[in-house]
């Protein structure tokens, strides 16, 4: 999931502690949130920043319902949880050239919001974050 550090950044989740999700505004992000069940691990992926980065850890709290910020019916948020902050920041550039991650969603639709992470690349991307530490 990705948001824009100076508007919801990783350490505002961390103060936060529990936060809803909100605010997203494109169909195939919206089904992305609704297909999200408690207890999935989420990435945070820090966006429209320099650089962008996979910066922390989030677990699914309560699953999709109607997100109340929308002017119409039809939008939903996920709330989260704070998990970690990863110790040095996993940036755009370098997931590029993890052949693993080759097929990964924010390499072909980078500007999705709310994407899809197979349990492959999962562990593949924890395994970078944790080797970075």
């Amino acid at each position: 999931m990705k948001s824009e550090p100076d508007v919801f950044s990783i350490e505002d989740l961390r103060r936060e502690g529990v936060a809803g999700w909100d605010g997203v505004r494109n169909y195939q992000a919206r089904n992305n949130l609704r297909a999200m069940r408690r207890g999935d691990l989420v990435f945070f992926y820090h966006s429209s920043a320099k650089p962008t980065a996979i910066v922390g850890l989030m677990e699914v709290v309560r699953e999709a319902y109607p997100d109340s910020s929308a002017d119409k019916p039809g939008w939903d948020k996920v709330d989260v949880r704070f998990v970690k902050a990863f110790p040095r920041p996993l940036l755009l550039e370098e997931i590029r050239k993890i052949p693993a991650l080759a097929s990964m969603v924010l390499l072909r639709n980078s500007r999705l919001s709310v994407q899809p992470v197979s349990d492959a690349e999962y562990r593949t991307l924890l395994k970078f974050l944790e080797a970075k530490a």
